[in-house]
């Protein structure tokens, strides 16, 4: 599955509900799952895990749809030509 798909998935699971609850309290829930992913990071359990993984990426979908932002394009315009900053793959920044 592409990043486009996956965005129009979760979109199609919970846009109606996630821009009722705004944009604020979108991104509160999306820091919550940040903090569920450190404390799986710690644990170093594959299967919580990819799960947690898994919850970070549709709350990121999620404020991008609210935001009326295109995830994939926005990262392929950003990162197409490799590191932003100096162009090059892998980064040869300092």
């Amino acid at each position: 599955m592409n990043i486009k798909a996956f965005q129009e998935m979760i979109e199609n699971i919970y846009y109606e509900r996630d821009k009722a609850r705004g944009l604020a309290g979108t991104h509160m829930w999306f820091c919550e799952e940040v903090g569920e992913l450190t404390r799986a990071l710690r644990r170093d359990t594959r299967e919580e895990l990819e799960g947690e993984f898994a919850d970070v990426l549709a709350w990121l979908a999620t404020l991008a749809s609210i935001s009326g932002i295109d995830l994939e394009a926005a990262a392929a315009k950003k990162y197409a030509a490799g590191c932003p900053r100096c162009t090059q793959t892998p980064c040869a920044c300092a």
